[in-house]
């Protein structure tokens, strides 16, 4: 069952109990607000299941707070060593029930454990990186992100901001910036806009030959997304592993390959991966 607290912890208290100060220079950012911190968990999908919620980068703790008053387990990884001090202080009733495990190390190296569902207010310098973990695990997450990198992640095809994140990230979930935090909600503040983010995991609407095959041949093409699709499939082949591009190229026609990265959907760019791992001679795949 979920947790029992009804009185939220007051994050500029937390942060003054800690004793530290934000350092922009390890991408620390506290969110502070108390209304968006209220929000956030709120965000999961209805049906989400909360009974081990994970979060990435608990900080002084605000949002493991709100965490535990929905979920009935929170795992929390806090890379800075004496903020995972702190919470394991202020939080140590919760670890002796034995509702909140605190994990010490970044989030890029340390065994993540399954988990139901992800909030996280996350180090932007590794959004990418710790998105990639998480999205294959087929899990509801809702992330905290950079205005742009938000809505590059939730862009479509036809958006301006559409690239090689939209189509990773849409290969596993749906993406939508459910809402955008000003710079004044963290402390200290930094310096651009922010979106909550949350993804519901589905499976794609196509079929790819290889997983891993796709993601290369995505990073390869979208290198190069100012040229057309000939070029960039030719240009790109020591990126993808084709040994003959020239075979995609003829196989997937002139109307594909005359266009450009930013204007293929996700379901051309599956089909055109399909053909580069039947004929592009793909090593390694």
């Amino acid at each position: 069952m979920a947790g029992t607290e009804t009185d939220a912890r007051d994050p500029d208290a937390l942060i003054r109990r800690a004793g530290v100060r934000g350092n922009p220079d390890f991408d620390q950012h506290f969110l502070v607000d108390d209304r968006v911190l209220d929000r956030v968990p709120g965000y999961l999908p209805e049906d989400a299941d909360t009974s081990h919620v994970l979060e990435v980068g608990a900080g002084t703790g605000a949002l493991t707070d709100r965490l535990l008053g929905v979920a009935d387990r929170v795992t929390a990884i806090e890379r800075d060593l004496e903020l995972a001090a702190f919470l394991r202080e202020e939080f140590a009733e919760a670890i002796d029930d034995d509702r909140l495990t605190i994990v010490e190390g970044d989030a890029l190296d340390v065994d993540i454990p399954e988990f139901t569902a992800s909030v996280s207010n996350l180090p932007y310098s590794i959004s990418s990186e710790i998105s990639f973990r998480l999205l294959p695990r087929g899990r509801p997450l809702v992330l905290m992100f950079q205005q742009e990198f938000a809505e590059r992640m939730a862009a479509d095809a036809s958006d301006d901001e559409y690239g090689r994140l939209s189509v990773t990230a849409g290969h596993y979930a749906d993406i939508d910036i459910v809402e955008t935090v000003p710079r004044e909600a963290f402390d200290p503040q930094p310096r651009v806009e922010s979106a909550v983010v949350r993804t519901t995991p589905r499976e794609p609407a196509y079929t790819v030959p290889d997983v891993d095959f796709f993601m290369a041949f995505l990073k390869a093409v979208f290198t190069q997304r100012r040229k057309t699709m000939r070029n960039a499939v030719r240009n790109t082949a020591h990126i993808s592993g084709l040994g003959d591009p020239d075979a995609v190229v003829e196989a997937a026609g002139e109307d594909l390959m005359s266009r450009r990265a930013g204007t293929v959907t996700p379901a051309e760019f599956a089909q055109l991966a399909t053909f580069a791992h039947e004929v592009g001679d793909p090593g390694g795949y």
